[in-house]
């Protein structure tokens, strides 16, 4: 949480950039949480927030099923911004009008300040902002002034100073506004004097001490499966609690080659914790022979793996708390309640923890407000290696669902040594584009990449003789959160050195394709 108890309330409206707007406060070193815009007033004073964002919506204001917001919201004495539908929303609330302008704006539009501003000081005269709207406001409430319009929008931002209400037609928090940074930091520190606390090293002290304070001198077991978050989670449990903790690593033999045997070393000589290395690999075999249909895999891997957690927990002695790496968009999308909200379910938890009869623990879930980048700056700051921290996003079934069809020892070593080949040549491309540019995800990085084993043979001629052998695909693609993803342009110098070295050094292989679909309408993995 906060230091000092500082907090950022988004409310959110349905907005496409909802998280985003969370995310771009939280980049300025101030903690924020998103809440449903169904929220009551004494909710939100309940949630003793520092400052007020109302998010954009995709709905007209005077549409019968509009959302709302409980008016005594502004009357909380805490400063508000509201963006786009955050505007409008706020103005018909307050008195004003909204319409219907000439024509909609969507995308750079140019502003033209008038009068003094104290949300866009600091900034030029006139600037490139982003729009999404048919409507706008057309009459400002009484007690606000109009600090900037468009020429088809008289209204880009209005304030009034003395009721501490700002807002602006515009999207402040998508990086095409010019001085959408600015803009924010002048509500945050300008206008609601807050302080930017919100760091690495204040959020690792905060949460080992929560953990600390929760667990005491009982013990703690957690499912360590190699990833981002669950190793994070174990890191920080580790500082916190020691050798309370006991880290329960279930081997279904489907991770990528030289996976578990990092594992092990790094929470084995790195961290001073119990650690169980559950080699289950012969008994997912048996269970997976035969087994073709992709959900099947997926129901028989998920039931196995609690199955094999639990034989292990239920031998331990004293362990009350199960720790799980929860993140904060799992928490958004499952319509949880954690920040006040009353979301609606976009998706079912990914982590819903399916207690054995007669077993319970009560639930550890320390990265549960936190985003992605967020928890791989937290490993950075608790010391965990760059193949952890920066690990590819990896299907939990792991390499069955990229094996099409029946799962066979003979197929996972071929896909094991063909992915270790792409995972080793496209790593050494954007480790050169990161000395280059010094930004580990630069545009021209490549975001997650594998490779996928078919269940189809086809000719080839190696050394004068006729083969007929398995093909390789490869897939790299370009994203940011996996919603959409474009084919990465990878050089052809890169896909060659690929193809030649997966032909030429992994039996039974004779042909290497390049998935160049999208998603949509493809999707990133192939089942």
């Amino acid at each position: 949480m906060a230091s000092d108890d500082q907090k950022v309330l988004v409310v959110d409206f349905g907005a496409q950039y909802g998280q985003l707007i969370a995310r771009r406060v939280r980049d300025l070193g101030v903690y924020s949480e998103i809440i449903s815009c169904d929220a009551t007033a004494d909710e939100i004073r309940a949630a003793r927030p520092s400052a007020i964002i109302l998010s954009g919506g995709p709905a007209s204001v005077y549409a019968p099923d509009a959302p709302s917001v409980d008016a005594a919201v502004f009357d909380l004495g805490v400063p508000v911004l509201g963006f786009c539908y955050g505007q409008q929303i706020a103005a018909v609330t307050l008195g004003g009008e909204v319409g219907h302008t000439e024509a909609g704006e969507y995308g750079p539009a140019r502003i033209m300040r008038s009068g003094e501003s104290q949300l866009l000081a600091g900034t030029p005269e006139e600037q490139t902002v982003w729009m999404s709207h048919r409507d706008a406001v057309s009459q400002v409430p009484d007690g606000f002034v109009v600090t900037s319009s468009t020429a088809n929008c008289p209204v880009a931002s209005m304030e009034s100073p003395e009721r501490r209400i700002y807002a602006t037609q515009f999207h402040p928090e998508v990086r095409h506004t010019e001085y959408g940074r600015q803009i924010l930091s002048n509500f945050l520190f300008g206008i609601c004097n807050l302080v930017d606390n919100w760091t690495m090293d204040n959020i690792v002290e905060q949460e080992v001490d929560a953990i600390h304070e929760k667990v005491g001198d009982r013990r703690v077991i957690l499912g360590l499966s190699g990833g981002v978050d669950s190793s994070v989670v174990a890191a920080l449990c580790a500082r916190a609690i020691g050798r309370q903790l006991t880290c329960v690593f279930v081997n279904h033999g489907l991770l990528r080659k030289g996976e578990p045997e990092q594992v092990e070393e790094v929470f084995t000589k790195q961290f001073d914790v119990d650690f169980v290395h559950v080699h289950a690999e012969e008994r997912y075999a048996q269970l997976l022979a035969n087994i073709t249909e992709p959900e099947e895999k997926r129901r028989i891997i998920g039931t196995q793996f609690w199955n094999e957690f639990f034989a292990v927990a239920q031998d331990l002695d004293g362990v009350e708390f199960l720790a799980q790496g929860t993140i904060y968009p799992d928490i958004i999308e499952s319509g949880a309640r954690k920040t006040g909200g009353k979301a609606s379910t976009i998706k079912s938890h990914h982590n819903l923890i399916p207690f054995p009869e007669g077993v319970h623990f009560d639930l550890i879930e320390p990265l549960d407000h936190f985003f992605k980048d967020e928890v791989r700056a937290l490993g950075k700051a608790l010391g965990l290696p760059d193949h952890i921290v920066y690990r590819q996003p990896f299907p939990g079934p792991g390499l069955a669902i990229r094996i099409i069809g029946a799962v066979t020892p003979e197929k996972l070593t071929m896909l094991k040594d063909a992915d270790a080949i792409v995972r080793e040549e496209i790593d050494a491309y954007n480790a050169a584009l990161f000395e280059k540019t010094g930004e580990r995800n630069s545009e021209r990085s490549v975001w997650q990449y594998f490779a996928v084993l078919p269940d189809i043979k086809s000719v080839g001629v190696m050394g004068d003789e006729r083969t007929y052998q398995r093909p390789i695909i490869l897939r790299a693609v370009d994203s940011s959160d996996a919603m959409t993803a474009d084919w990465a342009k990878l050089p052809y110098e890169l896909l060659s050195r690929i193809s030649a070295r997966i032909v030429g050094e992994v039996d039974g292989v004779n042909r290497v394709v390049y998935d160049i679909t999208s998603k949509p309408p493809a999707t990133i993995e192939w089942e």
